[in-house]
């Protein structure tokens, strides 16, 4: 009875100060990241980070959060330091399973972070094609719709590079695309066995001879619109004058 008492008496004496050095860091560490969260939220506001990337679409896209660019930014890097943290908490109790899962958590960042940027590099881009396509098409009748065709081609290649990047990609747009090839294949059957081989026919002789007559408005279209160089000075322009904008503003958010 004595020896299991001591034993007892000896795993609460080793245990406890695991327990105080656990909370320490866990307490400490919180207060770092939550500090080192607002200030980055500061200083991106500060810098004008949230205008600069609204020619991006980012605005638009977050228009029904309660967070911006900035908020968002510091809100992964806080969770991300509290990943770290804890995984440093959990840590003096030696090896654990909580602490595994921690670890391969945050194996899976940097791919994650990657693929965040490849989206937001995908949706900068398709937002400049498509302000390129609608300024030099944007005088026929259908030039806002190739732009936006042209804008969300862009943005699926990107979602579709993040997710490959993380590597749920085939997961994914395999069942995707197999969805569309059977709508295409189903279309392709239902109109051969109801016989839309000539009307379909006769429709393609419209489009192609619609396209005849509308290349010499495209041509025209393009040439008066202004040159691409100077589309981007245009935009770059804008992107510096909301950073402008952004650096006489206020520079904090109200607490989070």
């Amino acid at each position: 009875m004595s020896d299991s008492l001591k034993a007892g008496l000896t795993s609460v004496i080793t245990f406890v100060p695991k327990l105080l050095a656990f909370l320490a860091i866990l307490i400490i560490g919180l207060l770092i990241a939550k500090a080192i969260s607002k200030a980055i939220s500061k200083l991106l506001t500060r810098v004008g980070f949230d205008r600069a990337v609204e020619p991006g679409g980012i605005k638009k896209a977050l228009e029904a959060s309660k967070f911006d660019a900035s908020d968002i930014i510091a809100k992964i890097l806080y969770y991300a330091l509290v990943l770290f943290v804890l995984q440093l908490a959990f840590g003096v109790f030696g090896p654990n399973p909580i602490s595994d899962l921690l670890t391969r958590i945050i194996a899976f960042l940097p791919d994650l972070v990657v693929a965040i940027v490849i989206v937001i590099i995908a949706a900068a881009i398709a937002a400049g094609v498509k302000t390129l396509i609608q300024g030099t098409l944007g005088g026929l009748s259908y030039g806002k719709t190739l732009a936006n065709i042209a804008s969300i081609f862009i943005l699926f290649l990107g979602v579709v590079a993040a997710l490959n990047q993380i590597g749920v990609a085939t997961t994914v747009t395999t069942p995707v695309l197999i969805t569309i090839l059977s709508i295409v294949g189903g279309i392709a059957i239902v109109g051969v066995g109801g016989g839309l081989i000539k009307p379909m026919q006769a429709r393609w002789e419209q489009y192609l001879t619609r396209a005849e007559q509308e290349a010499p408005k495209i041509k025209q279209q393009a040439a008066n619109a202004p040159s691409v160089k100077d589309q981007a000075k245009h935009a770059a322009a804008q992107v510096r004058q909301a950073a402008n904008s952004g650096n006489r503003g206020p520079g904090s958010h109200p607490a989070r």
